[in-house]
């Protein structure tokens, strides 16, 4: 088994949903099981281009061409092979840091981890589901401004990822006096998962 761990928090050790990252990983690495890797990708640190002038037509170019196995779709074939994906992002501008869909711009590529016929698009990646953690400083889950957790739960029907699960904190900033148990709620969550994680 292979997991595949994305960090998208940007704020980096002041980060919020980092905490939550934290506590989901050091659970699940103790539950790890022998047959099992992680990898983890800080995706601040990588060297992902946003799809414009040359980059992009140079991928037109290879796609064309059928030439899926440039090293440019490294990322791609890596996120389609993992068989269990964690995201870790926080709330920003309604949806999700530039970094991560700049990140996701980059995989998704039709005949890696997606593919289309007649009938319409269908997933091509292993995984068999998608954790995303994530923090918010003001409350969105029920209203429609929230985007991010909603966008990431399309694209896992558009990859063919079955399961999606969001384990979050919000209010933060809302409520300051509240904020120590909110996250801890949260991180509770987080570690219960990361303990059950290789259990279903």
């Amino acid at each position: 088994m292979n997991v595949l761990i994305l960090n998208g928090c940007i704020r980096g050790e002041s980060s919020r949903t980092g905490r939550l990252l934290q506590a989901f990983s050091e659970e699940m690495k103790r539950n790890l099981p022998k047959d099992c890797t992680v990898t983890q990708l800080d995706l601040a640190k990588l060297p992902l281009r946003p799809l414009t002038g040359s980059f992009f037509e140079e991928r037109e170019q290879l796609l064309a061409e059928n030439n899926r196995e440039h090293p440019r779709f490294d990322y791609a074939h890596q996120f389609a092979e993992a068989d269990r994906i964690v995201l870790a992002a926080p709330f920003w501008d309604l949806s999700i840091p530039a970094i991560v869909k700049i990140y996701i711009e980059n995989i998704s590529l039709d005949g890696i981890t997606f593919g289309c016929n007649e009938e319409g698009m269908y997933g091509l990646c292993k995984a068999t589901d998608l954790l995303f953690l994530t923090t918010r400083g003001g409350i969105y889950t029920d209203g429609p401004m929230e985007q991010g957790a909603r966008y990431l739960k399309a694209l896992c029907s558009m990859f063919g990822i079955e399961n999606f699960r969001c384990i979050y904190a919000e209010g933060m900033d809302f409520f300051p006096d509240r904020e120590a148990a909110l996250m801890e709620q949260a991180i509770k969550e987080a570690k219960e998962a990361g303990r059950q994680y290789f259990a279903s």
